[in-house]
């Protein structure tokens, strides 16, 4: 009897092993080597190993659905299309353009011809060699280099604190707001050169400044050197507050205000909310504020210009090129038709920009709360 039951039993688990079976089938199995096909006493199933009939012909299906997204990037790539023209056109090309230049030897800017390839036009520029065999240029070592980095990091900090005080100020400020941000603003509408010829009147010999101190200092025509970098400095400072101040403003009023109203609560000095949550909370725009003015300021070229009216304090007279940046280097070069020391010098202040950008993306990344 009992013999009779076992097997019933066995009988009706056969069913249930060949349902695991077509189960198996309609699902893609796993492939086991180490198993064989058959019947399995031990687990009472049907293995049957199946293999899968084909692969995915394309790689846009997932799971039988065509990515029409995917299969349309050529569509993507033709609006881009203009875009992209433009970059190599106007940025790409001149910046490869200018790299060879720069290792061109006896480069024909009209021509294009060139008689090899030479590392003498950085060795020019930086006084290592002599050029045309008759002696060694000092102007880009002794006053464009020093002269840009001095304008760099006087007028950056000084700027970007300045800003953010005044944006801390503005923010809190209800009344006569809207005013006093159009006033700030306006000197970034404004023509550089028009505002460079009022502070050149402004820091004239018989102007406002020596009238107000009771002094006879000369500033810009004829001065000294670190003298002139007073006004160069001021004028640079003033004009490029106003673009901070608006990165400034647009960035505390998207801070919550929850932090300031717990602060309040706890009776914070101002001071330390300043220094605990409004510089922390835009640290963003501060560093992008510090990357773009970085950039901006090596790049100073229209202020002197619009100052001094030349490289030196003498203007388009002076011998000695005392306010020369590396800029201006370059474009005095240009017009001299020095093509190969003018690149070599553009290559210069790029590689300056990439090292200081990417120290500054590097420090972000444990200062930068996001």
């Amino acid at each position: 009897m009992w013999n009779k039951i076992l097997e019933f039993l066995h009988i009706r688990k056969k069913p249930q092993a060949a349902a695991k079976s077509s189960r198996l089938q309609t699902a893609e199995p796993e492939v086991r080597p180490d198993y064989d096909e058959g019947y399995s006493s031990e687990s009472n199933t049907i293995i049957r190993l199946v293999s899968p009939k084909k692969k995915n012909p394309s790689v846009y299906q997932v799971t039988g659905i065509d990515d029409v997204a995917s299969k349309n990037n050529w569509k993507a790539w033709l609006y881009l299309a203009p875009v992209i023209i433009l970059i190599s056109v106007f940025l790409l090309y001149p910046l490869v353009n200018t790299i060879f230049i720069s290792f061109a030897e006896n480069y024909q800017y009209s021509t294009g011809r060139f008689t090899g390839i030479t590392l003498k036009n950085f060795g020019e520029i930086f006084g290592w060699t002599k050029i045309n065999g008759t002696g060694t240029e000092y102007f880009f070592t002794k006053y464009a280099i020093p002269n840009t980095f001095i304008i760099t990091f006087v007028t950056v900090p000084v700027s970007i604190a300045l800003a953010l005080i005044i944006s801390v100020a503005l923010n809190s400020i209800k009344w006569f707001q809207k005013v006093l941000q159009t006033t700030f603003f306006l000197p970034y509408v404004t023509n550089a050169m028009a505002v460079g010829l009022v502070f050149s009147v402004l820091f004239d010999q018989h102007g406002i400044i020596n009238f107000l101190f009771k002094t006879d200092t000369i500033w810009i025509y004829g001065a000294e050197r670190w003298t002139a970098m007073i006004p160069l400095c001021f004028y640079i400072v003033w004009n490029s507050i106003p673009f901070k101040i608006l990165i400034f403003l647009s960035g505390l009023q998207g801070i919550d205000k929850q932090y300031y109203q717990a602060a309040q609560i706890d009776s914070c000095p101002k001071w330390k909310v300043l220094t605990k949550i409004t510089i922390p909370l835009l640290s963003p725009q501060i560093l992008y504020i510090m990357i773009t003015s970085f950039i901006g300021s090596f790049k100073e070229y229209t202020s002197v210009v619009s100052i001094f009216g030349g490289p030196g304090t003498m203007g388009k007279s002076s011998t000695e090129k005392n306010m020369e940046t590396i800029v201006f280097y370059v474009y005095d070069n240009v017009e001299l038709g020095n093509t190969s020391r003018a690149a070599a010098a553009a290559v210069f202040l790029f590689v300056i920009v990439l090292i200081f950008t990417f120290i500054q993306m590097k420090v972000s990344k444990t200062r930068v709360h996001y």
